[in-house]
């Protein structure tokens, strides 16, 4: 598995190397986008994935808790069990038309951040809730026994022992949301990713009720679309879309590692 991975990041580095300036990483696209930098797109594609994070993994982690801490065997838990894994089945297309239909036209956002951060987060839910259910069910269950017999209630003892016991596997399903979404491309397509979108200055470029660019949008319109673009430029991108997964993937894998040296058993 390490050889293909290298083969691919070492390849797309290689080729996207020439175009690889700190321009191109804080300019604005120019002429269509065949020259100048990413800076927008790579502004639009971190909005994505931290809204879209805020929005599932509260929610994410707070349906495994009930469904591992609260809810007992019966026909209403196989519903749930069974919508969650029919829910991480559907296809990102079919997630994107349902966003369009119920944020862009159902809810009044329009093609803008927020809705496609809220599809991307509906999309990724199954992936936080199953590594939830799983980290929680690591916890030893005498952990659990030992607070219910000093008189601590279900609630505390989710919130002091479970849930801080299980941050590292929790942190896993964080890790696999941040890389799909940061590379989906159809459902914010259709829900709020535009192929031109250039708002104001620095950090704050747009707001949740304005489209936004990409970099997997904006690498799918040099591609296809733009003529005239070197073919460095889109392997550059590529390269740029790369090393923001494996930046926010990094830092969560070290956390994550953090927190696992603190566990006592």
């Amino acid at each position: 598995m390490v050889v293909p991975l290298l083969f691919i990041v070492v390849y797309i580095v290689a080729k996207g190397a020439p175009a690889l300036t700190w321009e191109f990483f804080t300019e604005n696209p120019r002429r269509g986008g065949i020259e100048g930098g990413i800076w927008p797109a790579l502004v639009g594609t971190v909005y994505l994935i931290l809204i879209s994070l805020c929005i599932s993994a509260p929610i994410g982690v707070l349906a495994a808790v009930y469904i591992e801490e609260y809810a007992k065997e019966n026909w209403f838990t196989r519903i749930v069990n069974l919508a969650v894994v029919n829910l991480a089945g559907v296809p990102s297309i079919v997630h994107g038309l349902f966003g369009l239909g119920a944020f862009v036209y159902g809810m009044q956002f329009g093609k803008s951040i927020l809705a496609a951060s809220l599809t991307l987060a509906i999309m990724t839910l199954p992936v936080i809730i199953a590594s939830t259910k799983e980290a929680l069910a690591a916890v030893p269950r005498s952990f659990r026994e030992a607070c219910w017999n000093v008189g601590a209630t279900r609630w505390q003892t989710i919130w002091h022992i479970v849930l801080p016991n299980s941050i590292s596997g929790i942190l896993t399903g964080v890790i696999l949301q941040v890389s799909r979404t940061a590379g989906e491309t159809a459902p914010v397509m259709l829900t709020g990713v535009a192929t031109w979108a250039i708002g104001g200055d620095g950090l704050f470029l747009y707001n949740l009720r304005e489209q936004c660019m990409s970099l997997s949008m904006h690498l799918f319109y040099i591609r296809t679309q733009a003529s005239g673009a070197k073919e460095e430029l889109s392997y550059a991108i590529a390269a740029t879309l790369l090393g923001v997964v494996l930046l926010v993937n990094a830092s969560a894998i070290v956390f994550r590692i953090y927190l696992r040296s603190r566990k006592k058993w």
